[in-house]
C-alpha cells in the first residue's frame, strides 16, 4: 500500500509539473516548418516570443487561460490536501477531498482544452495555412486530463491503512 500511495504522490508531481509546463509554454500549435509556434500567451517566430496573439481578446483564448490556471491551482491544493490527509485522517478512512479536489481538476483540464481544440487547435489566427501540427504543451495538457482523472479516482478508492 506504501508504494501504491508513493507512486500516485509521484504521478501527482509530475502532473503538476506537466499543467504548469503546459500552460506556461508556447507551443501549443507549430508550423511544419518548425520556426513558429503559438500558445495561450504569445505567438514566437524564430525563438523570439514578442508578438502578442491576433485573437488575445477573444473570449474563448481568455477562458482557456483561466480554466488552464484553475487546473493548476486545484491540482496544488489536491496534492497539499493529500499530504495533509496521510498525516491526520484517520486509518481506514478514504482520500474523498484530495479525490474530489483532483477531479475539479480534470474538469478544468477537460474544459480548457476542449474549447482551445474547438476554436484553436486548426491553426487560427495564424498564417501557417494547413501547415502545422500540434506541439508538446497541447499534448502535455491531453496526458493531464488523464492523469488528473486517473489520480482523482485513485484517491477516491483507496484507504488509509
Amino acid at each position: 500500500m506504501l508504494v501504491l500511495l508513493a507512486g500516485i504522490f509521484v504521478v501527482h508531481i509530475a502532473t503538476v509539473i506537466m499543467l504548469f509546463v503546459c500552460t506556461i509554454a508556447n507551443v501549443w500549435v507549430v508550423s511544419n516548418a518548425g520556426n513558429a509556434s503559438v500558445g495561450l500567451w504569445k505567438n514566437c517566430t524564430n525563438t523570439f516570443c514578442n508578438e502578442t496573439l491576433s485573437y488575445a481578446s477573444e473570449d474563448a483564448l481568455k477562458t482557456v487561460q483561466a480554466f488552464m490556471i484553475l487546473s493548476i491551482i486545484f491540482s496544488a491544493i489536491s496534492l497539499l490536501v493529500f499530504v495533509f490527509q496521510l498525516f491526520t485522517m484517520e486509518k481506514g478512512n478514504r482520500f474523498f477531498l484530495s479525490g474530489a479536489t483532483m477531479l475539479v481538476c480534470w474538469l478544468c483540464v477537460l474544459v480548457g482544452v476542449s474549447i482551445y481544440t474547438n476554436r484553436y487547435a486548426n491553426g487560427y489566427g495564424t498564417n501557417y495555412q494547413g501547415q502545422y501540427h500540434h506541439g508538446y504543451s497541447y499534448i502535455l495538457a491531453w496526458i493531464c486530463f488523464c492523469f488528473s482523472f486517473i489520480i482523482g479516482i485513485l484517491y477516491l478508492v483507496l484507504r488509509k491503512k
